[in-house]
């Protein structure tokens, strides 16, 4: 057998290692908190209504991101049927997607090795690997970021043709589209803003002329616009909120109150990036030394990309963890052409303050107990500390085969090993999660409803909204005196909810057979103005009661 075939066998190997990895647990968790249980449901009910351009929520409407992702899902649910892992299955595809589009970049800018070596970073960082597994809209965002980078990278490649550079424009064009149609406007602005910030860092606006505005502008409008016009024309509400509300007031305010302090992403993108720590800062040093060149430098724009998007959310009002997802392709591309080329020894002393952090790990999981508290009782988190276990001696095990080989000498191997280790130290960890359900998610509760449970049957949610219900449900809810991110929706459509509990009262009373859910203090609330309820299950946080059966 030649050895390029064994090569290729290898690499066949590996990817399908991988994805069988990634997507192991999809339908192992039950779908918890907020964003899980809201990213399931719209799809849900748009699925059900076959209403495809207004999103919904519980019914009422939601404007607060765009529809590519309820589309994808919806679908998804259409084909294989209402699922956990049909629900993640839009994160987990454009994840893995991810990787093998940095793998095709990487190979077309610093080799097949680098571009090989890039996929196995980002495959195996927390962050990126662990949010593919999380239902948010953000992963999506991320890879049609992903691709537009990538289109501008090779759309301005001098070793390129015109003709080639012009349809690797035409790319970007089109991924911005689909990445405003995944989460906004932050989809265009911020590789617009890299573009120009790099024309003004390298000084060359003749480039200008190479990015095909005119051609690229018509496909980015002739994939995003038909949606926002449509949704627009349907709801005259729509264009206000979202583009008012949901951008400049959630980027400028704390409206959302999601405040961080401006270091907030330093902490989120060092454990984010593991197992690759130590070699983000090599990678980060070896590519400010690369040489400069007169002609468009990747190596540059890579830098700008990753720099300005990280600075871009760190003075934002509204910060959450995922937020800085997009800049992983970019430091993967980076951290892929500095290990192709190290030295095996510098990369095992690279990972040992990695197998260090792992013991340490490892150590710290039998206090996981103590985070204990009402809402999250003692015995979840014991259920919870074999998986956390298995996956901090996971990241020493595999950080200490890695070490070993990279100090003989075998690079390649370590690299590999190092990446593996990662991604299954992540998959644990996000496994791990399952334990905590019983407090996450509704799914535990919902088996002990009554059988009897139909569509028609009244059924309201008082003073709270539990996320995962409708989807466990296969139904929406009445709220009582409740709206939060719901609140722009009830205001144009008032008739899906009861303002007051004073109004709610009489409604209850009259009702023969219905059902309720809410929290524990408003139980008591309930119980002391004597309405009357017929305990049917409850847990820490949720109360589930019925109308008593008349006489």
């Amino acid at each position: 057998m030649s050895s390029p075939t064994r090569a290729t066998r290898g690499w066949w190997l590996i990817l399908i290692a991988a994805l069988l990895i990634w997507c192991a647990n999809l339908d192992y968790r039950k779908l918890a908190l907020s964003d899980e249980g809201r990213y399931s449901e719209i799809p849900r009910y748009m699925a059900q209504s076959g209403d495809w351009v207004t999103p919904r929520l519980n019914g009422i409407k939601y404007f607060e991101k765009p529809a590519l992702q309820y589309w994808t899902t919806a679908a998804a649910y259409k084909v294989f049927g209402e699922h956990e892992w049909t629900a993640r299955i839009w994160p987990a595809v454009t994840g893995f997607a991810g990787l093998l589009l940095i793998f095709f970049a990487g190979a077309r800018l610093y080799g097949v090795a680098a571009g090989f070596y890039a996929a196995l970073v980002l495959g195996s960082s927390l962050l990126y690997a662990g949010m593919a597994h999380i239902l948010t809209l953000d992963m999506g965002l991320a890879f049609f970021m992903a691709l537009a980078m990538v289109g501008v990278l090779l759309g301005l490649d001098p070793r390129g043709s015109p003709r080639s550079q012009k349809r690797w424009m035409q790319v970007a064009a089109a991924a911005c589209a689909l990445a405003v149609l995944s989460k906004g406007l932050v989809g265009i602005v911020l590789p617009g803003a890299v573009v120009v910030l790099y024309m003004l860092v390298k000084r060359d606006f003749g480039l200008l002329r190479r990015l095909h505005l005119f051609s690229g502008g018509l496909i980015f409008c002739a994939v995003s616009a038909p949606w926002f016009v449509a949704v627009s024309l349907a709801n005259p509400e729509f264009p206000h909120f979202f583009f008012i509300h949901e951008h400049f007031q959630r980027y400028t305010s704390t409206v959302h109150q999601r405040y961080q302090p401006w270091y907030y992403f330093i902490p989120i993108l060092l454990l984010g990036i593991l197992p690759w720590i130590v070699t983000l800062f090599d990678s980060l040093f070896a590519a400010a030394k690369r040489e400069r060149v007169r002609e468009f430098n990747a190596t540059l724009f890579l830098l700008i990309w990753a720099g300005f998007i990280f600075v871009f959310f760190s003075v934002s009002g509204s910060k959450l963890p995922s937020y800085i997802l997009p800049i992983f392709p970019a430091l993967a591309l980076l951290m892929g052409a500095r290990l192709a080329e190290i030295r095996g020894r510098t990369l095992a002393l690279q990972l040992l303050p990695i197998a260090l952090l792992a013991a340490a790990g490892l150590y710290a999981t039998q206090f996981t107990e103590r985070l204990a508290s009402a809402a999250i009782p003692a015995e979840l988190y014991r259920a919870q500390m074999p998986w956390l276990y298995m996956a901090a001696a996971t990241l020493l095990a595999g950080m200490l085969a890695a070490i070993t080989l990279g100090w003989r000498g075998k690079t390649h191997a370590a690299i590999v090993i190092s990446a593996f280790t990662g991604l299954a130290t992540t998959q644990l960890a996000v496994t791990s999660e399952d334990a905590l359900s019983p407090a996450h998610s509704t799914y535990h509760l919902v088996k002990k409803l009554p059988p009897d449970l139909t569509p028609a049957t009244p059924f309201y949610s008082i003073g709270s909204y539990e996320q995962t219900l409708p989807f466990y449900l296969k139904r929406t809810l009445t709220l009582v005196e409740y709206q939060d991110e719901m609140a722009f929706g009830l205001e144009h459509e008032p008739q899906h909810w009861i303002p007051t509990i004073k109004a709610f009262e009489p409604i209850w009373n009259a009702q023969p057979y219905a059902l309720a859910v809410m929290g524990p203090d408003m139980y008591e609330q309930l119980q002391k103005a004597n309405l009357p309820m017929l305990l049917i299950a409850r847990d820490t946080e949720r109360v589930f009661v019925r109308t008593p059966p008349r006489r």
